[in-house]
């Protein structure tokens, strides 16, 4: 089949080239970002999907308005028979419905659960035992059309979300393939996704706020939310240093002894720092100080034996 791929980051990258080096289908357009300032120079900076697909010479797309009549009309040039989607954004219904096979999009969780911006870091912030991918056609909502075909693996005790990212990007990229195959030869049948008597968790857009650490919780929610916001966005908190307040990020930890330690307060061992929750302790393994390199913990302990007094807000 002829496809129209749309994504931006490198989630979609393996998608697209899975597409590209198959024989039973070919990429005859590629939709992106425009290119935007990143970086403490502000230099606009191109999406992985468009560096893929510049350097194996795929037709590029990259509109400002996806409602354009101009992009519309270059889309219709294409013939394609199906788009497919891989993290890109809300796409109007003039888009979707444009090829005969509609469009699907490839979701990173177990539909219906976990539908929304981030559902590998959720998955993981809540303790979940497994999760997957999922492909479904796009309609008017957001992650709530018809299901297609549904993926399952298993969330390992030492996951986070670096790691879970490209356990789902692998089996992503066959079920797109899959798909593909299974809708040109005709034997899918598409599934409505049945939210009735579920309790759906959703999976919000990660911002400073559901980022912060509560030292209040318990050691087991804040390491679950430490390993889903690791290596990115990452976990934070404030680290008062003597008189200084300072950002403090937390990329790993592991469950402590439980000893009697209040809510943020701070035990500095040889080469080590305990933290107190609501219920349990947290060992800190690696961490970021607001200013500073990520490093190991022995390196932060070592660098800060001057201050008489740390504790984590």
């Amino acid at each position: 089949m002829k496809v129209v791929f749309f994504g931006t980051p490198d989630f979609a990258v393996a998608s697209l080239k899975a597409i590209n080096e198959c024989m039973d289908h070919s990429i005859v357009g590629v939709v992106t970002s425009i290119d935007k300032p990143a970086g403490r120079g502000k230099k606009l900076r191109s999406s992985a999907v468009k560096n893929y697909a510049a350097e194996n010479k795929l037709h590029l797309l990259q509109p400002e308005n996806l409602k354009s009549n101009e992009f519309t009309s270059q889309l219709h040039d294409f013939s394609a028979d199906i788009f497919v989607v891989v993290a890109f954004r809300m796409m109007p219904k003039s888009i979707w419905s444009i090829p005969k096979h509609g469009t699907f999009n490839l979701h990173a969780s177990l539909l219906p659960q976990y539908r929304g911006a981030a559902p590998i870091n959720w998955a993981i912030i809540n303790d979940e035992k497994e999760t997957g991918v999922t492909t479904f056609l796009i309609d008017e909502k957001i992650d709530t059309g018809n299901i297609l075909l549904s993926q399952k693996i298993n969330i390992e005790k030492e996951d986070n979300a670096g790691s879970l990212y490209d356990k789902l990007m692998t089996i992503g990229k066959e079920l797109v393939i899959e798909t593909l195959n299974c809708i040109e030869s005709g034997v899918i049948k598409p599934i409505k996704q049945h939210v009735k008597d579920l309790e759906l968790k959703t999976a919000p857009k990660l911002n400073k706020e559901n980022t912060r650490i509560n030292w209040k919780k318990g050691a087991k929610e804040i390491n679950s939310l430490i390993k889903g916001l690791s290596p990115y966005p990452s976990a934070w908190c404030q680290i008062k240093l003597n008189d200084r307040l300072l950002n403090f990020k937390i990329f790993r930890a592991e469950i402590g002894e439980d000893l009697n330690l209040g809510a943020g307060e701070v035990l500095v061992g040889k080469n080590e720092l305990t933290v107190g929750t609501a219920s349990g302790t947290l060992k800190l393994l690696d961490i970021q100080l607001e200013g500073k390199r990520r490093a190991a913990i022995a390196d932060f302990v070592n660098g800060h034996k001057q201050f008489n007094e740390i504790i984590l807000i």
